[in-house]
């Protein structure tokens, strides 16, 4: 017999060189897998790559991966049958689908297969099942890109134009700086109220003395607005009879919570590791595509990472049950498996987010992570565990207290068993608003005294306390992450790169955790919102995000949507680019005096940012470079009345306090605009000057005075003059 040729290998491709290495370690010699390094093809950087008439895409090599596919070609030439192991989603179809196209002849030898965890035994049941590109999610990914692009370049380079070189405008991000807007707008206008409410610490035939809150008023909740009416109620209160009426007690069970979703671990990672979703999404992609664990060799410690469901497969919950029973007793163990219903929206192609494996526990794999990496897995795991739990158990007690008119009610409760809450609770943001005046507290863990109904009560204090309602907070990126979800604003598996889109332009900084949106973001979002009204709607945005999903489904074409899409948008991007203000010759108000001449400043924008300018120009040319935390733009302090008269228009002029000092105003303003310096009653010391000595600051804010008359005098002194010393204490800076 003839010497027969070896047989090429079969070639496999991925995204990433890490997942590669992985699944090479898992696969047979006749195996070849390489990695295209995401993306091998997308639109021109350029120029729009857009036919504006037919709205088809124009796709070019991405610089720098030519080398890479001219590799992954040669390879799937000798190659039997080339399978498609890109990541399980919509951006991993179009990578497939480009290098489907790419390779181009024979295309009934390409196959896809969909890895949703990278273990042995997943990795060969995807091998022993491919199945084919699909074509909608294909085109669901390609809607999304042209929308995407035809929002970027097209309204960014009118924000080069109308407000500074260098922004960029989103289809989706531009809504997330929307909503961080909109949240600090209301936080400025929010005017606090004051509120109060009344405890009586009272004491019962058995100890200890616990805390009652009124709550009603004669049948009526008790709503008390002010100090006065506070202290006439606990002044009332003080000597009345306490009798307890009623008393129940009831069992609360709190549920575990389901495993992780995409946006659910952006958010518990920012809670409890003060991860941002960048960091988080980098260190799930590491955990999913494969980590080296002794002996065991490369391994995916956790499923696909990019994912709405909270659906899990029967095998993991086998053995999530059976870890369970063996480690912390069948107590922990409810009866029948826990099963989680998904949003509405949900795309159920993938399963939660959750360990590969049980059994391998955080302890277990944790010389082989790093610290990073660790505290992401056993959060994963905690949660994923603890989700199979029985629920957390509590025993409430509540007792309402008659006291004449006055009803009070005291709660406690005390945990009675665990459950779950042994191993995870969830984290919680910040309320996102106030709670109304008058609203009760939250149970907290406590105990109450016995108590029985008809039980007098010993009085032992009454005990006002006074509140003001508060703003709703910033956004912090879990709840700001909540937020786009909650809305349906985007994908999950973009937020992380939306919050640093909007951090690196500039439009929000960080501060303490929190977003607040800088000056230029509030007035880029300004623009935008009323120019583009629809696109920056978040309810439109949230259709937009159903209709992709109704690409995907079979149910509408790709086409369809961006058409309808771009009738409407580019109606509203010629009106934009005629109409929109250009900011440069945008000013606003603010409550500062041109040091050099007196008049009014206002804030405008320049190149290089915003600053103080003197109305006077061009005769006052005088400017202050801004700060972002200096603007006091159309937040006056309270004025005060002066003796002063204005001679414009006879007005009783107000004492202002601005940038360099108090000053005197006009309050007609801006009818009548006069302003001058508020004097101290001292004639300047200086010979020969009419003068009078007006109290100054530095730019960091030092008091000194000098001369009204400035800049024709320039006396200045650190020290304050004496109205009779007549001399020259000071410091002559002539």
């Amino acid at each position: 017999m003839g010497r027969q040729e070896p047989k090429e290998p079969y070639l496999v491709v991925v995204e990433s060189p890490a997942k590669a290495h992985t699944i090479n370690q898992m696969l047979g010699p006749e195996y070849k897998v390489m990695a295209t390094l995401g993306h091998l093809k997308d639109l021109p950087p350029e120029r729009l790559g857009i036919d504006e008439n037919t709205l088809t895409p124009e796709y070019v090599i991405i610089k720098g991966r030519e080398k890479f596919l001219r590799q992954i070609k040669g390879a799937a030439h000798q190659a039997e049958k080339v399978f498609i192991a890109t990541d399980p989603d919509r951006e991993g179809e179009a990578i497939g689908w480009h290098l489907a196209q790419e390779i181009g002849e024979n295309g009934d030898r390409i196959y896809r297969v969909l890895f949703h965890e990278i273990t042995r035994a997943a990795v060969r049941e995807a091998m022993e099942k491919p199945t084919r590109l699909d074509q909608k999610k294909v085109d669901a990914q390609q809607a999304r890109r042209v929308l995407d692009r035809l929002v970027g370049y097209k309204v960014s380079p009118l924000l080069w134009r109308k407000v500074k070189s260098g922004l960029s405008a989103g289809r989706v991000q531009s809504v997330a700086l929307r909503l961080i807007c909109d949240r600090e707008n209301e936080i400025q206008s929010f005017v606090p109220a004051e509120y109060w409410t009344i405890y009586a610490r009272l004491e019962g035939d058995s100890p200890p003395p616990f805390r009652a809150r009124l709550i009603r008023i004669e049948g009526r909740k008790a709503e008390i607005g002010d100090q006065k009416e506070a202290q006439s109620l606990a002044a009332e209160l003080a000597p009345a009879t306490f009798l307890v009426r009623a008393v129940s007690r009831k069992e609360k069970r709190r549920n575990p919570v389901p495993p992780f979703t995409t946006s659910k671990l952006q958010q518990e990672a920012y809670r409890k590791l003060g991860f941002s979703s960048r960091k988080t999404m980098m260190l799930a992609q590491q955990l999913y595509e494969g980590i080296a664990i002794g002996e065991e060799g490369p391994v995916g410690l956790i499923t696909y990472m990019r994912t709405d469901s909270v659906r899990v497969s029967t095998e993991a919950i086998r053995e999530a049950r059976s870890l369970i029973e063996s480690r912390y007793g069948p107590q922990f163990l409810p009866p029948q498996p826990n099963l989680y219903r998904n949003r509405a929206r949900a795309q159920d192609a993938h399963e939660a987010i959750r360990p590969t494996s049980p059994s391998r526990d955080p302890e277990t794999v944790r010389p082989y992570l790093t610290k990073d990496q660790w505290a992401l897995y056993n959060l994963i795991w905690n949660r994923f565990v603890a989700s199979q739990m029985v629920p957390e158990l509590w025993e409430v007690t509540s007792a309402d207290i008659e006291a004449g008119r006055f009803l009070l009610r005291a709660t406690g409760s005390v945990r009675k068993f665990p459950g779950f809450s042994v191993l995870y609770s969830e984290g919680k943001d910040e309320t996102p608003t106030p709670p109304e005046a008058g609203e009760e507290a939250e149970e907290k863990e406590g105990v109450l005294p016995p108590l029985s109904a008809g039980e007098r009560l010993s009085c032992l204090a009454i005990e006002p306390e006074q509140h003001f309602t508060q703003p709703p907070p910033r956004f912090t990126e879990a709840s700001l992450v909540k937020e786009l979800e909650e809305r349906e604003i985007g994908r999950p598996s973009t937020y992380a790169v939306i919050l640093s889109i909007l951090q690196d332009r500039d439009y929000i900084v960080r501060e303490k955790g929190h977003f607040r949106p800088t000056h230029l973001g509030m007035v880029t979002a300004k623009l935008l919102v009323d120019h583009f009204p629809t696109i920056l709607d978040p309810k439109f945005t949230a259709e937009m995000e159903k209709q992709l999903d109704k690409v995907e489904e079979g149910k509408v074409r790709g086409r369809e949507v961006v058409q309808d899409f771009y009738r409407h948008f580019r109606e509203a991007l010629e009106r934009a680019s005629s109409d929109m203000q250009s900011i440069r010759s945008i000013q606003l108000e603010s409550n500062e005096v041109c040091e050099r001449c007196g008049r009014p400043m206002v804030i405008r924008w320049g190149r290089y940012g915003k600053f103080l300018a003197c109305t006077g120009y061009p005769s006052c040319s005088y400017t202050v470079k801004l700060k972002e935390d200096e603007i006091t733009a159309q937040r006056p302090k309270e004025a005060e009345e002066s003796e002063e008269v204005c001679e414009k228009c006879g007005r009783r002029m107000v004492v202002r306090e601005g940038r360099f000092g108090r000053y005197l105003a006009c309050p007609g303003y801006p009818s009548c605009k006069n302003t001058r310096p508020l004097t101290l009653n001292i004639r300047c010391p200086r010979d020969g000057c009419e003068g009078w000595i007006v109290e100054r600051r530095t730019k960091k804010g030092k008091v000194f005075y000098g001369c009204s008359r400035y800049p024709e005098c320039r006396f200045t002194a650190w020290e304050r003059p004496q109205a009779l010393a007549g001399g020259r204490e000071g410091k002559d800076s002539n």
